[in-house]
């Protein structure tokens, strides 16, 4: 079966809402709709988090990241971690452990690494883009960032049951310029993209700025939540191992990089930020 095949067969099923979950990813969704719950205080949050050994080193790894944790205190325990990053990031990274349960359900282990570093990179470097550039929430941009790629992960793990889908020459077919030119092929990675994140209870702001990337259309200056990811998309140093939307193109950023902010250009504002996003990668990625 040909890759646009595979994908249209594979988008009308997230259209029919038959969303297939490893058994793991199951179990982390029920764990994100406890934490969920607006009756959910910070004890119950904490027992839950303890409950779950991969959000909990998440939690505190997150913690400790230079981005949450400015004296440089060891934080050690879930209630001081939870108390730091706040609620909000605990829910967020209980769907990134969505996403780390996707990749762990899978065979093609330099695909999924590569895939994971790309996220925990865009992740980071979206965060600074927000806070210094765009002007956007940081903590959003950071969440949209690792989560940006749950359609690849999903694929991955839908692959044993379309053999072919992802071998290594498709892999690299996904970054050709003749590929792109079928926007059908990208409408229905969008399809299943989109009916993934709103399985998952996602914020609309949060999938449309996700969209925004797929579809690949930067605007200068840069401004929304979906500019900020696809400046840290390019910039990211560990680049997806699929295919870029057709209006990325590495050149644009470098090219216009004194155009992204008044005060300071995005190299400075890089460079300034460099621990940031070293310490926040390696948390995302432990």
């Amino acid at each position: 079966m040909e890759k646009s095949a595979i994908l249209s067969v594979l988008a009308e099923e997230v259209e029919q809402g038959r969303l297939i979950f490893p058994t793991s990813v199951n179990g982390a969704i029920n764990t994100k709709r406890k934490l969920e719950d607006p009756d959910c205080n910070l004890d119950t949050v904490v027992k839950i988090v303890q409950a779950e050994p991969l959000l909990s080193a998440k939690v505190v790894a997150i913690a400790n990241s230079t981005v949450f944790n400015r004296t440089g205190r060891k934080i050690t325990d879930v209630r001081s971690a939870v108390t730091l990053i706040g609620l909000r990031t605990v829910r967020n990274l209980a769907t990134v452990i969505i996403v780390q349960q996707l990749a762990g359900s899978q065979t093609k282990t330099d695909l999924v690494a590569q895939l994971w570093e790309h996220s925990a990179y865009v992740a980071a470097l979206a965060q600074v883009i927000a806070r210094r550039v765009t002007k956007q929430d940081a903590e959003t941009a950071m969440f949209a960032g690792m989560i940006h790629e749950i359609s690849w992960f999903y694929m991955l793990a839908r692959e044993k049951y379309y053999p072919g889908l992802i071998d290594e020459s498709i892999a690299s077919s996904w970054g050709s310029d003749e590929d792109l030119e079928d926007e059908s092929e990208l409408d229905c990675e969008i399809v299943i993209g989109t009916g993934i994140l709103h399985a998952l209870s996602i914020p609309s702001a949060v999938l449309e700025s996700i969209v925004y990337l797929w579809r690949g259309y930067l605007t200068f200056p840069p401004s929304s939540l979906g500019d900020t990811l696809l400046i840290a998309n390019q910039l990211a140093p560990v680049k997806s191992p699929f295919v870029l939307p057709a209006g990325q193109v590495d050149g644009d950023i470098n090219a216009n990089i004194d155009l992204l902010t008044d005060e300071e250009t995005l190299g400075d504002i890089l460079k300034d930020s460099d621990d940031e996003v070293r310490s926040l990668t390696e948390a995302i990625c432990g």
